[in-house]
Protein backbone atom coordinates (compact mmCIF):
# COMPACT_ATOMS: atom_id res chain seq x y z
CA UNK A 1 0.00 0.00 0.00
CA UNK A 2 1.37 3.41 -1.00
CA UNK A 3 2.06 5.90 1.74
CA UNK A 4 0.08 9.18 1.69
CA UNK A 5 3.11 11.30 0.76
CA UNK A 6 4.98 8.64 -1.23
CA UNK A 7 8.01 10.34 -2.87
CA UNK A 8 6.44 13.81 -2.54
CA UNK A 9 8.89 16.59 -1.65
CA UNK A 10 7.71 18.44 1.47
CA UNK A 11 9.38 21.78 2.17
CA UNK A 12 9.29 22.57 5.90
CA UNK A 13 10.49 25.92 7.23
CA UNK A 14 11.74 26.20 10.79
CA UNK A 15 12.58 22.51 10.58
CA UNK A 16 15.63 22.46 12.86
CA UNK A 17 13.83 22.19 16.17
CA UNK A 18 10.52 21.79 17.96
CA UNK A 19 7.36 21.37 15.95
CA UNK A 20 9.12 21.77 12.59
CA UNK A 21 11.53 18.94 13.30
CA UNK A 22 8.75 16.66 14.52
CA UNK A 23 6.66 17.46 11.46
CA UNK A 24 9.61 16.49 9.28
CA UNK A 25 9.92 13.13 11.02
CA UNK A 26 6.17 12.51 10.94
CA UNK A 27 5.80 13.40 7.27
CA UNK A 28 8.84 11.31 6.37
CA UNK A 29 7.21 8.35 8.11
CA UNK A 30 4.32 8.82 5.67
CA UNK A 31 6.65 8.71 2.68
CA UNK A 32 7.64 12.36 2.15
CA UNK A 33 11.06 13.46 0.96
CA UNK A 34 11.97 16.24 3.38
CA UNK A 35 13.34 19.57 2.19
CA UNK A 36 14.28 21.37 5.41
CA UNK A 37 14.92 25.09 5.75
CA UNK A 38 16.10 26.89 8.86
CA UNK A 39 18.61 29.50 10.00
CA UNK A 40 20.50 26.96 12.13
CA UNK A 41 22.59 24.37 10.29
CA UNK A 42 23.75 22.01 13.04
CA UNK A 43 20.28 20.78 14.10
CA UNK A 44 19.37 20.20 10.46
CA UNK A 45 22.42 18.02 9.96
CA UNK A 46 21.21 15.99 12.94
CA UNK A 47 17.73 15.81 11.40
CA UNK A 48 19.15 14.47 8.13
CA UNK A 49 21.09 11.81 10.02
CA UNK A 50 17.94 10.75 11.84
CA UNK A 51 15.98 10.58 8.59
CA UNK A 52 18.72 8.47 7.03
CA UNK A 53 18.72 6.10 10.00
CA UNK A 54 14.99 5.59 9.38
CA UNK A 55 15.54 4.91 5.70
CA UNK A 56 14.10 8.25 4.60
CA UNK A 57 15.47 10.81 2.18
CA UNK A 58 15.93 14.53 2.55
CA UNK A 59 18.09 17.59 2.18
CA UNK A 60 18.44 21.01 3.78
CA UNK A 61 19.41 24.59 3.06
CA UNK A 62 20.18 27.40 5.46
CA UNK A 63 17.84 30.34 4.97
CA UNK A 64 15.89 32.95 6.91
CA UNK A 65 12.24 33.19 5.87
CA UNK A 66 12.38 36.98 6.19
CA UNK A 67 14.96 37.14 3.39
CA UNK A 68 12.93 36.79 0.22
CA UNK A 69 15.80 36.36 -2.24
CA UNK A 70 17.56 33.80 -0.06
CA UNK A 71 14.36 31.77 0.28
CA UNK A 72 14.01 31.71 -3.51
CA UNK A 73 17.61 30.51 -3.84
CA UNK A 74 17.24 27.84 -1.14
CA UNK A 75 14.10 26.42 -2.73
CA UNK A 76 15.71 26.38 -6.16
CA UNK A 77 18.70 24.41 -4.82
CA UNK A 78 16.49 21.94 -2.96
CA UNK A 79 14.22 21.39 -5.96
CA UNK A 80 17.22 20.77 -8.20
CA UNK A 81 18.49 18.20 -5.70
CA UNK A 82 15.25 16.54 -4.58
CA UNK A 83 12.57 17.39 -7.14
CA UNK A 84 9.70 19.88 -7.25
CA UNK A 85 8.07 20.86 -3.97
CA UNK A 86 4.63 19.26 -3.74
CA UNK A 87 3.85 20.34 -0.16
CA UNK A 88 4.90 23.48 1.67
CA UNK A 89 4.62 23.57 5.47
CA UNK A 90 5.28 27.20 6.43
CA UNK A 91 6.12 26.56 10.07
CA UNK A 92 8.85 29.06 10.96
CA UNK A 93 7.69 31.55 13.56
CA UNK A 94 8.49 33.45 16.73
CA UNK A 95 6.42 34.47 19.73
CA UNK A 96 6.68 36.74 22.74
CA UNK A 97 4.51 39.14 24.73
CA UNK A 98 3.76 42.67 23.51
CA UNK A 99 1.87 44.19 26.47
CA UNK A 100 0.03 47.46 25.91
CA UNK A 101 1.67 49.10 28.95
CA UNK A 102 5.08 48.79 27.26
CA UNK A 103 4.01 48.63 23.62
CA UNK A 104 6.99 48.37 21.31
CA UNK A 105 6.34 48.94 17.60
CA UNK A 106 9.70 47.42 16.70
CA UNK A 107 8.89 44.19 18.57
CA UNK A 108 5.49 44.16 16.87
CA UNK A 109 7.08 44.58 13.44
CA UNK A 110 9.52 41.72 14.10
CA UNK A 111 6.63 39.36 14.83
CA UNK A 112 4.85 40.37 11.63
CA UNK A 113 8.07 40.09 9.63
CA UNK A 114 8.67 36.47 10.65
CA UNK A 115 5.17 35.13 11.26
CA UNK A 116 3.35 36.75 8.35
CA UNK A 117 5.87 38.02 5.79
CA UNK A 118 7.93 34.86 6.33
CA UNK A 119 4.92 32.76 5.33
CA UNK A 120 4.36 34.95 2.27
CA UNK A 121 8.03 34.62 1.25
CA UNK A 122 7.84 30.84 1.63
CA UNK A 123 4.70 30.65 -0.48
CA UNK A 124 6.18 32.92 -3.14
CA UNK A 125 9.15 30.57 -3.48
CA UNK A 126 7.04 27.50 -4.34
CA UNK A 127 3.74 28.74 -5.75
CA UNK A 128 4.86 29.53 -9.32
CA UNK A 129 6.00 25.92 -9.78
CA UNK A 130 2.77 24.58 -8.31
CA UNK A 131 0.72 26.78 -10.64
CA UNK A 132 2.72 25.56 -13.61
CA UNK A 133 2.17 21.93 -12.62
CA UNK A 134 -1.47 22.56 -11.60
CA UNK A 135 -1.01 20.73 -8.31
CA UNK A 136 0.38 21.26 -4.83
CA UNK A 137 -0.51 21.84 -1.21
CA UNK A 138 0.20 24.98 0.83
CA UNK A 139 0.10 24.52 4.61
CA UNK A 140 0.59 27.39 7.08
CA UNK A 141 1.07 26.89 10.81
CA UNK A 142 -0.95 29.66 12.42
CA UNK A 143 -2.28 29.65 16.01
CA UNK A 144 -5.43 29.70 18.09
CA UNK A 145 -4.32 33.25 18.92
CA UNK A 146 -5.43 34.13 15.38
CA UNK A 147 -9.07 33.44 16.26
CA UNK A 148 -9.35 36.31 18.75
CA UNK A 149 -6.91 39.01 19.79
CA UNK A 150 -5.47 38.03 23.18
CA UNK A 151 -4.24 40.30 25.92
CA UNK A 152 -0.45 40.71 26.16
CA UNK A 153 -0.12 38.96 22.77
CA UNK A 154 -1.20 41.75 20.42
CA UNK A 155 1.72 41.32 18.03
CA UNK A 156 1.53 37.54 17.96
CA UNK A 157 -2.27 37.51 17.57
CA UNK A 158 -2.17 40.10 14.77
CA UNK A 159 0.59 38.31 12.86
CA UNK A 160 -1.22 34.98 13.02
CA UNK A 161 -4.59 36.53 12.13
CA UNK A 162 -2.85 37.85 9.03
CA UNK A 163 -1.74 34.31 8.18
CA UNK A 164 -5.34 33.10 8.41
CA UNK A 165 -6.57 35.89 6.11
CA UNK A 166 -3.75 35.23 3.64
CA UNK A 167 -4.57 31.53 3.46
CA UNK A 168 -8.32 32.19 3.17
CA UNK A 169 -7.71 34.45 0.17
CA UNK A 170 -5.31 32.04 -1.54
CA UNK A 171 -7.65 29.09 -1.02
CA UNK A 172 -10.46 30.84 -2.90
CA UNK A 173 -8.24 31.42 -5.92
CA UNK A 174 -6.16 28.26 -5.92
CA UNK A 175 -8.74 25.52 -5.30
CA UNK A 176 -9.98 25.59 -8.93
CA UNK A 177 -6.36 25.29 -10.07
CA UNK A 178 -5.62 22.04 -8.26
CA UNK A 179 -3.75 23.55 -5.31
CA UNK A 180 -4.94 22.85 -1.78
CA UNK A 181 -4.54 25.29 1.12
CA UNK A 182 -4.58 24.25 4.77
CA UNK A 183 -4.49 26.60 7.76
CA UNK A 184 -3.45 24.96 11.04
CA UNK A 185 -4.27 26.72 14.33
CA UNK A 186 -2.69 24.84 17.25
CA UNK A 187 -2.89 25.81 20.89
CA UNK A 188 0.05 25.61 23.30
CA UNK A 189 2.59 22.97 22.32
CA UNK A 190 5.37 21.73 24.61
CA UNK A 191 8.53 23.02 22.89
CA UNK A 192 11.63 24.88 24.07
CA UNK A 193 9.65 28.14 23.87
CA UNK A 194 6.73 26.95 26.00
CA UNK A 195 8.24 24.19 28.12
CA UNK A 196 8.49 26.30 31.29
CA UNK A 197 5.26 28.26 30.96
CA UNK A 198 3.00 27.52 33.97
CA UNK A 199 -0.06 26.54 31.92
CA UNK A 200 -2.75 24.01 32.91
CA UNK A 201 -1.97 20.56 31.54
CA UNK A 202 -5.08 20.35 29.33
CA UNK A 203 -3.81 23.36 27.37
CA UNK A 204 -0.31 22.02 26.77
CA UNK A 205 0.20 19.31 24.16
CA UNK A 206 3.28 17.25 23.39
CA UNK A 207 5.04 18.09 20.15
CA UNK A 208 4.62 14.48 19.01
CA UNK A 209 0.83 14.57 19.46
CA UNK A 210 0.59 17.98 17.79
CA UNK A 211 2.61 16.79 14.80
CA UNK A 212 0.44 13.68 14.43
CA UNK A 213 -2.72 15.79 14.40
CA UNK A 214 -1.30 18.28 11.93
CA UNK A 215 -0.07 15.62 9.52
CA UNK A 216 -3.45 13.89 9.66
CA UNK A 217 -5.10 17.20 8.70
CA UNK A 218 -2.64 17.58 5.81
CA UNK A 219 -3.33 14.04 4.59
CA UNK A 220 -7.06 14.78 4.68
CA UNK A 221 -6.47 18.11 2.93
CA UNK A 222 -8.54 19.97 5.48
CA UNK A 223 -8.89 23.66 4.63
CA UNK A 224 -8.80 24.62 8.32
CA UNK A 225 -7.91 22.76 11.50
CA UNK A 226 -7.89 24.24 15.03
CA UNK A 227 -6.97 22.23 18.12
CA UNK A 228 -7.28 21.29 20.90
CA UNK A 229 -11.05 21.49 20.70
CA UNK A 230 -11.37 22.41 24.39
CA UNK A 231 -9.55 25.71 23.77
CA UNK A 232 -10.63 26.35 20.20
CA UNK A 233 -14.33 26.39 21.02
CA UNK A 234 -13.84 28.97 23.78
CA UNK A 235 -12.10 31.37 21.39
CA UNK A 236 -14.69 30.75 18.70
CA UNK A 237 -17.40 31.48 21.26
CA UNK A 238 -15.65 34.73 22.15
CA UNK A 239 -15.93 35.80 18.51
CA UNK A 240 -19.74 35.60 18.56
CA UNK A 241 -20.42 36.78 22.12
CA UNK A 242 -21.08 40.48 22.69
CA UNK A 243 -17.73 42.23 22.76
CA UNK A 244 -18.07 43.32 26.38
CA UNK A 245 -18.64 39.73 27.52
CA UNK A 246 -15.81 38.22 25.53
CA UNK A 247 -13.42 41.00 26.53
CA UNK A 248 -14.22 40.38 30.19
CA UNK A 249 -13.59 36.66 29.89
CA UNK A 250 -10.31 37.05 28.04
CA UNK A 251 -9.15 39.92 30.26
CA UNK A 252 -9.61 37.77 33.35
CA UNK A 253 -7.74 34.88 31.72
CA UNK A 254 -4.93 37.20 30.66
CA UNK A 255 -4.48 38.57 34.18
CA UNK A 256 -4.24 35.06 35.63
CA UNK A 257 -1.70 34.03 33.01
CA UNK A 258 0.39 37.16 33.56
CA UNK A 259 0.49 36.63 37.33
CA UNK A 260 1.67 33.05 36.81
CA UNK A 261 4.41 34.13 34.44
CA UNK A 262 5.53 36.91 36.80
CA UNK A 263 5.72 34.46 39.71
CA UNK A 264 7.81 32.12 37.58
CA UNK A 265 10.26 34.84 36.52
CA UNK A 266 10.83 35.84 40.17
CA UNK A 267 11.83 32.30 41.16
Amino acid sequence: MALPFENQVALITGAARGLGRQLALEMAAHGAVIAAVDRDVSPMESLMQELKSRGRAGGFEQADVTQRDRMQQAVAVLEQRLGPVEILVANAGIGYATPAAAFDAEAFAALVEVNLNGVANSIAAVLPGMLQRQRGHLVAISSLAALRGLGYLAGYSASKAGVNALMDSLRLELAPRGIYCTTICPGWIRTDLTRHLPLPKPDLMSVEEAARRIVTAIIRRKPFYAFPWSTAWVLRLCRILPTGWSDGLLRAYGRRLLRRVQRLTRQ
